[in-house]
């Protein structure tokens, strides 16, 4: 366990007033990010997912394709068969040998047949083919114009953000090191329990920033004393004066100021 130094009541909270305005500085920062990352990574594999379907779908049309040219070569094979097989009966010399070229050259008529139905149908698949590449060709580029505006957003923000975050990161853990461990402890647990990270907070107009609950008078005369660490019943957050808050906040300003 790190030695830290023993402070007085009032040196204690000031130091977590002080942890936390830094903190609540991290906080505002990256929640003017918002769910940006998130949509950026969403954006990307949504991207990714409809470039992997458009080449399935050149690669289906160009299969369709290639079944089509297959299919023709085939019918010029099956018509080719078909006047040899006409060529041949001329030269029978019984019906046997007729009819049984006759039932050739049928058999040949309804390949040719059944191939060109193939390739009717395989032409209204690649109209829906091609439909369906144009829609997600559209989709993919309006969703690319939409990640690229994100992206730049997101990027606007960080290169503003980045340096002041990783500095008061730092300045956030340089205060942590003046504070006893078990008050780091009671902050970090009421910071993660409530919405706004508000762990330590100031009074105003008689009640606690965020409470509608009015803090009572003998109560508020402990707090400025500043002689115990006093918390709110009602939310369980660590109170301090609003002059002390408000010392310390002119102190935190002016640090973030010089950091950015």
């Amino acid at each position: 366990m790190t030695n830290k130094k023993e402070l007085t009541v009032e040196e204690k909270l000031r130091a977590l007033y002080n942890l936390q305005l830094i903190d609540s500085r991290i906080d505002e920062i990256r929640n003017m990010r918002g769910e940006l990352p998130l949509e950026v990574e969403d954006l990307k594999d949504e991207v990714a997912g409809l470039n992997k379907r458009l080449e399935k779908l050149h690669t289906d049309l160009n299969t369709i394709e290639a079944g089509i040219k297959e299919k023709k070569i085939a019918i010029d094979e099956f018509k080719d068969a078909i006047k040899k097989y006409t060529e041949q009966q001329n030269e029978v010399k019984n019906n046997r040998e007729f009819n049984s070229l006759e039932k050739e050259i049928e058999f040949q008529k309804l390949e040719i047949e059944l191939a060109e139905k193939h390739i009717r149908e395989m032409k209204v698949s690649i109209e829906n083919k091609k439909s369906n590449i144009a829609q997600t060709e559209e989709r993919l580029a309006e969703r690319t114009v939409h990640l690229n505006h994100i992206e730049s957003e997101l990027n606007s923000i960080m290169s503003e953000t980045e340096r002041e975050e990783q500095l008061l990161l730092a300045k956030s853990e340089e205060f942590k090191q003046g504070i006893e461990d078990r008050l780091l402890n009671a902050y970090t647990r009421i910071r993660s329990g409530v919405k706004n990270g508000l762990a330590v907070v100031s009074i105003e107009r008689g009640a606690s920033v965020g409470s509608y609950f009015t803090i009572p008078p003998q109560t508020q005369v402990e707090i400025a004393a500043r002689k115990k660490i006093i918390t709110d019943e009602h939310s369980g957050r660590i109170l301090v004066d609003s002059a002390l808050a408000e010392e310390e906040r002119e102190k935190i300003e002016s640090i973030i100021a010089n950091l950015k």
